[in-house]
């Protein structure tokens, strides 16, 4: 949905024109083979388009304009330690020499496997995939298979990848009959479906609903799950796809204090490159057995599962998480920059609050409480509010502000954080994220809604 036009408005896409004059080739191009509006991600579909980015280093990226962005998309999340970390560049460059893909056994995926069992204390078994949602899929399956039972709980707005049993239900062209959600957050409405004894898996999205919660989820809501789950023959699955070793070396499961049956992750794990793993209790994985009994075998195939490559950066990023700085170094900046950009949002009277952890999220609407924990929690209860639909234009402005001021964030409203960000990019951003909203303030982008009424001065 294209921002509120306005004199303002149409002089700041004309200025992005005339300063990205190269995108907008590769734009044109893109538009004769992508069908989302010249994107390959739905999320990078933008009104004229983003910029169309050459190389990045540390927290930064160049576009083919020469460009420059203090980059808050940061791989959609995957890359906790920054663009290019020089460990991750040179385990690469030296795997690329010895092989891309041996089609073969090798000794880097044990190595993978082995850091990834030592930050994650349930990873009993792990078995790589190509991707997140591919792993998400397999836990289904073996799921499914332990416990003889085909049902599938999962809650609402938590994302899990866009295949038929992940994706939000009655999304169009999706077939999930075997599906059932209940609402974030409500253990009355979990513990009844549960108990009607149909369920092979409990899923939710680690950190909450979107990039690590969004929509937060309730920290005594998350630490019953297991039990519930278990209570009733289910098994329970986190998908740690985002939050996995970006949290902290034990992902959302340390950070909560929560162990489950089982946990995907993806992203971070791969340090930047392609990648998905299912991880937990060791007898749930006898369906991998080759031994197994024929109805109860799941032949798991996949070119990509631990290709020699990506798993040289696993090794290489893993390796780096292991005592937690990269995790801490973010979370800091990320802080700095949460707790500052409160400060300013009050300061200009407009109703909105930053909430997240190394993931920044800026919520726009009315706040019911401004003494939440910010790590945790929201200053809204209302998933529709926190997911900012009412004021998408909004934040599709605040994003074209941001980017004509060097600042790149996923929708205007997400600021992704990495160990790679410190105090100068921070207060770069800061700058950047003022100067947007005042400008929007002045041009009227800003609906009475969201302003804070100022008490009047005292005559005389």
């Amino acid at each position: 949905m294209p921002a509120k036009s306005s004199p303002d408005h149409d002089r700041l896409q004309q200025d992005y024109l005339n300063s990205h004059r190269g995108s907008a080739a590769s734009h044109r191009q893109a538009l004769r083979h992508f069908a989302a509006a010249g994107a390959t991600h739905m999320i990078r579909v933008a009104d004229p388009f983003r910029p169309y980015v050459t190389h990045a280093a540390g927290s930064r990226k160049w576009d083919v304009d020469g460009n420059e962005y203090i980059d808050y998309t940061m791989g959609h999340g995957a890359l906790i330690l920054g663009h290019s970390h020089p460990a991750v560049v040179a385990a690469v460059q030296q795997q690329a020499a010895k092989g891309f893909h041996y089609g073969e056994n090798h000794q880097l995926e044990i190595r993978w496997a082995e850091l990834i069992s030592r930050m994650m204390p349930i990873a009993e078994r792990v078995e790589f995939c190509a991707a997140g949602q591919e792993a998400n899929l397999l836990a289904i399956r073996l799921a499914r298979l332990f416990t003889g039972r085909r049902r599938i709980l999962r809650l609402t707005q938590n994302y899990h990848g866009w295949a038929d049993e992940l994706v939000a239900l009655g999304a169009p062209g999706s077939v999930a009959e075997y599906v059932t959600e209940v609402p974030l957050n409500d253990r009355r409405a979990t513990e009844r479906e549960l108990q009607h004894g149909q369920y092979a898996l409990l899923l939710s999205e680690g950190g909450g609903a979107h990039m690590a919660g969004q929509v937060p989820i309730d920290l005594e809501f998350q630490r019953a799950l297991p039990e519930l789950a278990r209570v009733h023959g289910t098994l329970y699955c986190i998908d740690e796809v985002v939050t996995g070793f970006r949290d902290a070396p034990g992902g959302w499961q340390e950070l909560s204090g929560v162990t489950p049956d089982l946990a995907t992750i993806g992203k971070c794990a791969g340090g930047g490159l392609p990648m998905g793993a299912v991880v937990g209790r060791a007898d749930v994985f006898e369906a991998l057995n080759p031994s197994a009994p024929p109805e109860r075998l799941v032949r798991h195939a996949g070119t990509w599962n631990a290709n020699p490559l990506t798993a040289s950066a696993g090794v290489a990023a893993c390796s780096l998480y292991l005592d937690g700085r990269p995790q801490q170094q973010a979370a800091a900046a990320a802080r700095r920059f949460r707790d500052s950009g409160n400060q300013l949002l009050r300061d200009l009277g407009i109703r909105g609050r930053f909430h997240g952890r190394s993931i920044v999220h800026l919520y726009l609407g009315p706040i019911e409480r401004d003494n939440f924990d910010p790590d945790f929690g929201a200053p809204s209860t209302e998933p529709g509010q926190l997911l900012g639909t009412e004021y998408l234009p909004l934040s599709t402005a605040l994003k074209m502000q941001l980017l004509m001021r060097g600042v790149a964030t996923l929708r205007g409203g997400m600021f992704i954080f990495s160990a790679a960000h410190d105090q100068a990019d921070v207060e770069q951003t800061l700058s950047a994220l003022q100067d947007s909203l005042q400008s929007l303030l002045r041009e009227g982008s800003i609906p009475a809604t969201l302003r804070t009424p100022r008490p009047e001065a005292p005559d005389g």
